[in-house]
């Protein structure tokens, strides 16, 4: 008879469960999720390198040539180089959906868009005169 009797009442109540991925929640406030670099503020010391327990983090170059490699697979989500990074150039985001189809796409390359010096720009010598067309 118990069974029944929890039956009839289970029967009104909604379920407790979402239909995911038609039903989302919001995240939570504070949630650590895939880390992102704003790499125009990054100066390359290598303490986000430093204190990632899982070595998911490979700075490689220094200062403006700094080229920061993120290894989605190896990250623990502990916000330990969000914590140490003196220019805060790195934060959470609350991407946490991270389902990926082959390995590299776990890799993730933060590089500097690359500035031409004045001298690509206007295609000339340093004397000035107008540098001739290469390609032709």
């Amino acid at each position: 008879m118990t069974m029944e009797r929890e039956l009839l009442t289970n029967v009104a109540k909604t379920p407790a469960t979402l239909r995911y991925p038609a039903e989302k929640t919001p995240p939570v406030e504070g949630m650590r999720a895939r880390v992102t670099w704003r790499i125009e503020e990054c100066i390359g010391c290598r303490l986000c390198a430093q204190a990632c327990p899982a070595e998911a983090i490979a700075v490689g170059g220094t200062r403006a040539a700094a080229e920061i490699t993120y290894r989605l697979d190896r990250c623990l989500f502990c916000g330990e180089c969000v914590d140490v990074c003196p220019t805060r150039a790195i934060e959470t985001t609350t991407e946490y959906e991270l389902a990926f189809t082959t390995p590299d796409e776990m890799i993730i390359t933060f590089t500097r868009a690359k500035t031409r010096t004045t001298r690509e720009a206007t295609g000339s010598n340093e004397t000035g005169v107008p540098q001739p067309d290469r390609d032709a």
